[in-house]
């Protein structure tokens, strides 16, 4: 019911009466969500009656109707939602009158500055555009009159329904490809950081699909919490059109907090979770809706051939193939068989999860509500039945997650392990990472399946895949919240003490490979020999090596290559090594390559830098062509101050990313000449187009030496031109000093935000702090760039106490002072 307030404003008929009521409405705190939308739209119907009136009258026309169609037709106009309107007429009014009739109304609705989607047609015009374009029937689908001759809506209302029931079987299939092209545009709204809420995969478009197959009368989506997502969606939606005062769809970063805050939710992560719930409610329906559909077109054509077959008798009733005790296929879905007793087995939802699974199929939706309306808890600690079912379907592969998502759908994970709730729906602020929390647990014992032939203890590895990140809905360190948390699920699931054990240690450490590899050298005995001391032994090194793999599968495509994988690899070589009984040996200062050598003499005769530029490759691919894994640059260079940073500052400006460096002085033997030379090893990779030509690297850095180049300011410049997120303020740089991680040398660590110039300006600082970096270790993980540097005084020892802090302070200044 309106308000006193709104209905005497909208008994102005004008622009500015019915601009000033809709602003009160909008403006007012204690009204918001369904019913908000509902009086914004009745406030609507009252203004365009009353032009729709007053434009009758003038144009002395009849048989014309205005009606509301889509989202206005359901009634939920959100603050900034266009309005789509069908003016109708029974086509006896002369065509101009129609046309001037239409301006009456289009135009002061246009004058308001409100976006409106509008047409005029009869309703033969109308049914026949409807049966062209899937989208226009639609629309007409949510037909409401607004005012005129409401016989002319209702007949044109039935009309459309009753077509688009007797089209249902030819029209279901188009709005089915329909959805699944535009899930691949946009992707899933449960997983993306910025999602669109209207047309992303689980919002409200597929909400409005659902509604459509309803009405079909062919299939009807799972009713329970679909009204609840969709009231979410909108009550997101229209926060997001408050706070922006665009009609915009995007819940962008830089606008959640405002956005959560206009809901009354804690932050913008609560929010996100928010979201993300009523996107797997909707995208789970989807599923189940469309699957049934499929279902019934393929036994409405299979009918009639059967009606021939058996003539004279009953047809075939569906066959039921049992897959396990209690669990049956039918109807290409699995279902619980005749004599299944859940409320007596409670290993049954196990069982029938990992049966879907490993046959590939799914599982029908009045299974899994049946077992989560009955079946019993599991005791603690589990039977060794349950254990094996829960392997069993981790071990499936990818038919594992839409059985995991149906039984989360209703409840059933979170009751077999309770800690999931912590995980479920959580957003991951991360450019690297492409799935919810959650989601990304389950994708890495996706994962981790296919390394299972590499593990002695597969159920271990596909355990610790699931509960890895376990810890991240906890304060603090995720690693060490999660390996408590492990401990205590791998106890109730039924492990022994020595395997919860591992399963923890592999929580525990499940980033140490990975870290270690691309952030420390492998050449010094204390990297090697502190990753054997936390692992403990060669079996769960093993585990790790595989878990760390899957783990950054699973992340996404930026988190894993074949440089990296050969470094993990390498690391766990050496490390199984010392855990063999063969101590790391002092390494001895390590002859330069033939290559290297060549450089060295080549640079130290004239005096001048040398580069050389050659491509690395990795393993085959699908397509027989090796994967490219970045280009070697090899730079020798006279000793002298300001390599690194010239250097670095040279690769910067033509746009090359570096992986990894290594520098370290040659000395020539005394036949060849005197004096020292740097060769720089370094792995970079360009950040889009093709590598620049050696001999223009090789001029710039002369130049650079020479100070002719002003690399700073050209730094500056593209610093300047660096595209950001519009509101997005980047946590402050973090350097720190590493302990025990090396006898030869201290390792700084550098957290940043990644930008150009970045290695350019680290090594600025530790020029200016004239110590010697002996290797770097470069790796950037989204926009984060975390670097590591083995420094040296000038004689080649590690640092003091007070210098190291005195090197962190100036490095963590030239970071944070503003570009030159």
């Amino acid at each position: 019911m309106t308000s006193p307030e709104v209905t005497t404003e909208a008994e102005d008929s004008g622009p500015s009466g019915y601009a000033a009521a809709r602003l009160r409405l909008l403006t007012e705190k204690a009204q918001s969500g369904p019913p908000r939308r509902a009086a914004l739209a009745e406030l609507t119907d009252e203004w365009l009656s009353a032009l729709l009136a007053a434009a009758v009258q003038a144009a002395d026309v009849r048989g014309v109707a205005l009606v509301a169609v889509g989202g206005y037709g359901r009634g939920e106009l959100s603050p900034r939602s266009d309005l789509d309107l069908l003016l109708l007429h029974d086509g006896t009014a002369d065509s101009g009158a129609i046309a001037t009739l239409a301006d009456r109304i289009w135009y002061p609705v246009w004058d308001l500055g409100l976006a409106l989607d509008h047409s005029v047609r009869t309703p033969a015009e109308a049914r026949r555009t409807a049966g062209e374009d899937l989208k226009v029937q639609l629309g007409l689908l949510d037909a409401r009159p607004v005012a005129g001759d409401l016989g002319l809506v209702a007949a044109l209302r039935t009309t459309v329904l009753a077509d688009w029931r007797n089209q249902a079987p030819k029209r279901l299939p188009e709005l089915d490809e329909l959805c699944r092209e535009r899930a691949e545009r946009q992707g899933e709204l449960q997983f993306l950081l910025e999602p669109d809420l209207k047309e992303a995969r689980g919002g409200l478009r597929d909400t409005t699909a659902l509604r459509a197959v309803a009405a079909s009368w062919l299939a009807d989506a799972p009713r329970e919490g679909l009204g609840e997502a969709r009231r979410t969606l909108l009550d997101v939606r229209d926060a997001l059109h408050l706070t922006t005062g665009r009609a915009t769809d995007r819940l962008a970063l830089q606008e959640q907090d405002q956005v959560a805050a206009e809901l009354g939710l804690l932050d913008a992560d609560t929010l996100l979770r928010q979201v993300y719930e009523a996107a797997r409610t909707v995208s789970y329906a989807a599923d189940v809706t469309w699957r049934e559909v499929n279902r019934v077109l393929k036994a409405r054509s299979v009918r009639p051939r059967l009606r021939a077959m058996f003539s004279g008798g009953r047809p075939p009733q569906p066959e039921r193939v049992p897959l396990a005790e209690g669990v049956v296929e039918q109807d290409g879905e699995v279902v619980l068989a005749r004599t299944a007793r859940p409320e007596r087995d409670p290993v049954l939802p196990l069982r029938a999860a990992a049966a879907a699974a490993q046959s590939g199929l799914p599982l029908s939706l009045h299974a899994v509500r049946r077992l989560a309306a009955t079946a019993r808890p599991l005791p603690v600690p589990w039977p060794a039945e349950a254990r094996e079912e829960l392997v069993t379907l981790l071990g499936a592969g990818e038919p594992a997650v839409a059985v995991w998502e149906a039984l989360e759908a209703e409840g059933l994970i979170t009751r077999v392990l309770p800690d999931w709730e912590r995980v479920r729906c959580r957003p991951q602020r991360n450019a690297v990472h492409t799935w919810t929390v959650d989601r990304h647990l389950v994708e890495t014992a996706v994962k981790a399946s296919a390394l299972t032939r590499r593990v002695g203890r597969p159920d271990l590895l596909l355990v610790a895949a699931l509960l890895h990140d376990i810890g991240k809905g906890w304060p603090g360190d995720h690693s060490v919240a999660g390996e408590t948390i492990a401990r205590d699920v791998a106890t109730r699931i039924g492990f022994d003490r020595s395997d919860v054990a591992v399963i923890a240690t592999l929580v525990r450490q499940h980033l140490l490979l990975i870290e270690t590899a691309t952030r420390r050298d492998l050449d010094d005995p204390a990297t090697v020999a502190s990753v054997a001391a936390a692992v403990g032994s060669v079996g769960t090194l093993e585990l790790l090596h595989a878990l760390t793999e899957a783990d950054a599968l699973a992340t996404g495509p930026a988190a894993w290559s074949s440089w990296r994988g050969s470094l993990v690899t390498e690391l766990v070589k050496r490390a199984a090594a010392v855990l063999a009984g063969d101590a790391p040996a002092e390494p001895e200062p390590a002859a330069p390559s033939a290559e290297q050598e060549r450089l060295a003499i080549e640079a130290l005769r004239t005096g001048e830098p040398v580069l050389a530029l050659h491509t690395q490759t990795g393993t085959p691919q699908p397509d027989g062509e090796p994967e490219p894994v970045g280009v070697e640059l090899l730079i020798a260079v006279p000793d002298q101050p300001g390599v690194l940073p010239a250097a670095a500052g040279v690769l910067a400006l033509h746009r090359l990313t570096v992986r990894a460096a290594d520098l370290r002085a040659v000395e020539l033997p005394s036949e060849i000449g005197t004096g020292q030379v740097l060769v720089l090893n370094w792995r970079v990779a360009a950040e889009y187009g093709s590598l620049p030509q050696a001999a223009r690297l090789r001029a710039d850095l002369v130049r650079a030496l020479e100070g002719s180049l002003n690399i700073p300011a050209r730094l500056a410049e593209r610093e300047a031109a660096y595209p950001r997120r519009r509101g997005v303020t980047a946590p402050p740089p973090r350097v720190t000093v590493a302990p025990t991680a090396s006898n030869l040398a201290t390792v700084l660590e550098v957290r940043a935000q990644d930008a150009p110039g970045l290695l350019h300006r680290i090594g600025r600082a530790l020029e200016g702090a004239k110590v010697r970096v002996r290797s770097a270790h470069v790796s950037t993980l989204g926009s984060n760039a975390v670097d590591a540097f083995y420094v040296t005084c000038v004689n080649g020892q590690p640092l003091s106490a007070q210098a190291a802090v005195d090197v962190v302070r100036a490095v963590d200044e030239g970071l944070r002072r503003p570009a030159e």
